[in-house]
């Protein structure tokens, strides 16, 4: 029974997926209008081509991605709380953004420049940087509770240094502000391609890694006499994790509470294993992001909101609802 409930939860996650696709290449600056009515015009089809259609596809493989890290990470640290950001990984990133924007610096003519050539490099690598720099302070991923002390310790400490590059050169503060709020304006046809051939093996290694998680979350021990070899594990989690975090976070900024929310929304569906799991995550996360993305176009149309404001509105708002509904995620999540 639960294998065709997990069954039709995907395919109507894909097929919901596909309907926001089509409504958000038709959402733009004047309002609504219908990809069939821009077929015939050459300059609104190359607008809905070049710019809409990219941006929707690229906030889909962005909440996928947060989606998967969010399951990993709740899987991995036994933790309903855990989000993708844990191991310090969001908060290199935003270090590496003002790293570069202090050294390169930023204008209004300059923005869209650095932000497709320098701030995507410069957010995944310190997004890796943040999570290496966990594991260093963690001696490994043997412990858990270790590990995730050290991603807590590292994030405030490297958010600490942020803030002092943002006082030292107070002229990057906007262009931070906008990371910080999270964005998909500046996602083209280039970054869909770098999520994608980052969100499909780390997919694949997740689900593949399903009955481990299985195993984990009956405790160490029970894992350990199933066979289970922790260690090994618990690496390639982690490096599912930084990898799907890095990639995201790196061409959309900080978009919070998708990685978090995900996870519960599935299980409230159906209770599976964590194999699949972590599938549904990343098809739930993936339509989250996108239907956010389009009210953020269309609310106050022709400005727009900062999609990770309604992200933390939204998710926010929604896991609120849970622990008042449910006595708390946890006991949510553990039923």
């Amino acid at each position: 029974m639960n294998s065709a409930r997990t069954l039709w939860l995907g395919a109507a996650l894909l097929l919901a997926a596909a309907a926001v696709l089509a409504v958000g290449a038709g959402v733009g600056s004047t309002g609504f209008a219908s990809v069939l009515q821009a077929w015939h015009d050459p300059v609104a089809w190359q607008i809905v081509w070049d710019i809409r259609l990219p941006r929707t596809l690229g906030a889909w493989l962005a909440g996928a991605l947060l989606g998967l890290a969010g399951a990993v990470a709740q899987g991995l640290f036994r933790n309903p709380l855990a989000d993708p950001y844990l191991l310090g990984s969001a908060s290199g990133a935003a270090l590496g953004v003002a790293v570069a924007l202090a050294l390169f610096g930023v204008s209004p003519f300059a923005t869209q420049w650095v932000a497709r050539l320098g701030l995507t490099g410069a957010a995944f690598i310190g997004a890796v940087l943040g999570v290496l720099l966990t594991l260093a302070l963690a001696k490994g991923v043997h412990h858990t509770l270790r590990l995730l002390l050290a991603g807590v310790i590292v994030g405030v400490v490297l958010s600490a240094a942020r803030d002092l590059i943002t006082i030292a050169v107070p002229d990057v503060l906007q262009a931070m502000q906008a990371f910080t709020l999270g964005s998909t304006g500046f996602v083209g046809w280039s970054s869909c391609l770098v999520m994608a051939a980052v969100l499909l093996p780390a997919a694949t290694l997740a689900w593949a890694l399903g009955r481990g998680l299985d195993g984990l979350a009956l405790g160490e021990s029970t894992a350990q006499s199933l066979g289970v070899p922790l260690a090994l594990m618990r690496t390639l989690l982690v490096a599912v994790l930084a990898l799907a975090t890095g990639a995201a976070v790196a061409q959309t900024g900080l978009i919070a509470f998708v990685g978090l929310a995900a996870p519960h929304l599935v299980r409230s569906i159906v209770k599976t294993t964590h194999g699949r799991l972590v599938l549904l995550s990343a098809a739930m996360g993936g339509l989250l992001l996108m239907a956010a993305d389009v009210l953020a176009r269309w609310v106050i149309a022709p400005q727009e909101l900062p999609v990770g404001v309604l992200t933390a509105l939204l998710g926010g708002g929604y896991l609120l609802w849970l622990m008042h509904r449910g006595g708390g995620l946890g006991g949510r999540a553990s039923r």
